[in-house]
């Protein structure tokens, strides 16, 4: 029989209480000297957190939203290299971006209370030391230097998954956070899940058994056209691209890079670090594993004729040392996911987990040969009740809501957040783990205390990229 479990005492321990501008600097590009922290107003309880957001874009504008459902939150600036996504003028758009991205380009047109910063330059929302916190949600490529500069400037950060583009610009981030007093959230929203913070006590404890293999896919048939061909060409007039390249390499705008589908080329991003990263990040946490010490991986551009630079069919294995094997599958010519419930499958010698963020199933293990002993688990079929009166304010809107909640009430306690820089920095690196093993075709071991490769030099080159001038890396 399926059982259905009790949400006490778990529940109660996941704080989810709810506790004439003029656009400046478009289509011009200046640098400033490293910001020095010059401290930080004290907020009190009751106090509204004055947050700038850089980036308010696509996951910009869904983390705008959410963060001004928060009473305690203030919009105190805009940031972005697209005028009208600083100006939240849906009519500026290019219509080009909307008609091959109808879904992506957001609909804008908020109403905010009080006077709001609007820049292009991210430097100049660290300038403001009225801003208490900043929201980053750009391109990956920028989120090392955003935030460290954040981090210098006295501001706390909610900064966007995945951490970096880099595995050194990773551990960057973590270092300066640890040489400061700020509060770092990485938007692994998935953290703040109650579903997932229970399976994150049960499963190291033996609920499953012994867990030896876990897997997750991102499946989206992108066939036949995929993001398109296009030849370079002149950006928006008002599209501030060589902001937007930042320090990557120079090169030509094409309408299929900027802005979204950045995601499908190799410089900027690409998809296991762009949707995987989550899968990755939760099954680190079930399984209690830091980092793997092998990965080997597989697939390449095998159907889709269009512009990317990233595999559209890719299978990525981990090992770790304790004896468990990671799979994760990009599909993106092909559909239908292989995980039968939820998008995380985790196999333990007493039954399998199969799970989403708001329920899961336990399916109980059946004897193989020469086995005869009755199943040691039960079947169970958890369902997470949003309603339910043991969450806090008896209600749960989503992981990314909780997510916020959970920065603002850090922000204000200055306690450790649930999703910590270490956290974003180690499953992030397993995303890029996986990316240097589809580049090099090669089975890498990997030393991560040390983060480096064991065995090939080949990969240790794809640990880090030259920033173009004048940007740098401070490590």
């Amino acid at each position: 029989m399926a059982t259905q479990p009790t949400r006490r005492n778990f529940i109660k321990s996941s704080s989810l209480a709810l506790a004439g501008i003029t656009v400046s600097g478009v289509g011009t590009t200046t640098f400033a000297a490293p910001f020095i922290d010059s401290g930080r107003r004290i907020i009190g309880a009751n106090d509204r957190v004055r947050t700038g957001f850089i980036g308010v874009g696509n996951r910009g504008t869904q983390l705008l939203s959410l963060f001004m459902e928060q009473p305690d939150c203030e919009v105190a600036a805009l940031c972005d290299v697209y005028k009208p996504y600083v100006t939240r003028n849906y009519a500026e758009v290019d219509p080009r971006h909307i008609k091959a991205m109808p879904r992506q380009i957001p609909k804008m047109g908020e109403r905010f209370p009080g006077q709001v910063k609007r820049v292009a330059d991210y430097r100049r929302v660290l300038d403001d030391k009225s801003i208490d916190a900043v929201c980053i949600a750009t391109p990956d490529h920028w989120h090392a230097l955003q935030t460290i500069d954040a981090i210098k400037a006295g501001k706390d950060v909610y900064v966007e998954k995945p951490l970096s583009k880099t595995i050194q610009e990773g551990r960057a981030m973590v270092n300066a956070g640890k040489n400061s007093k700020q509060i770092i959230t990485v938007g692994l929203n998935r953290r703040a899940a109650p579903t997932f913070q229970k399976l994150a006590r049960e499963i190291p404890a033996g609920k499953i058994g012994k867990v030896t293999f876990a897997t997750c896919s991102h499946v989206s048939n992108m066939c036949f056209n995929g993001i398109g061909k296009l030849k370079p060409e002149a950006p928006p007039a008002n599209f501030n691209w060589d902001l937007w390249l930042g320090p990557r390499a120079y090169r030509p705008y094409q309408y299929n890079i900027a802005p979204y589908m950045f995601r499908w080329w190799d410089d900027y991003a690409n998809q296991l670090s762009n949707n995987g990263i989550h899968y990755l990040d939760l099954i680190r946490w079930l399984i209690g594993e830091e980092a793997p010490v092998a990965v080997s991986a597989h697939g390449g551009k095998y159907v889709l004729d269009d512009d990317r630079t990233i595999p559209d069919t890719m299978h990525v294995t981990y090992e770790f040392g304790s004896g468990v094997l990671v799979t994760a599958t990009i599909l993106e010519a092909s559909s239908g996911s292989f995980v039968p419930h939820g998008f995380l499958e985790l196999r333990g010698t007493n039954g399998t987990l199969y799970t989403g963020e708001d329920d899961y199933k336990v399916v109980p293990a059946q004897p193989g040969q020469f086995q005869t002993w009755p199943s040691p688990v039960p079947a169970e079929n958890f369902v997470l009740d949003k309603h339910d009166p043991e969450l806090p304010q008896g209600s749960y809107k989503n992981s990314t809501f909780s997510n916020i909640r959970n920065f603002l009430d850090c922000v204000k306690s200055r306690k450790e957040p649930w999703a910590t820089l270490e956290t974003g920095h180690r499953s992030t690196t397993m995303a890029h783990l996986g990316t240097i093993a589809m580049h090099t075709k090669q089975r890498l071991e990997w030393d991560g205390v040390n983060e480096r490769f064991t065995n090939s030099e080949e990969a240790n080159k794809w640990l880090s990229y030259a920033y173009r001038e004048p940007w740098k890396l401070h490590v």
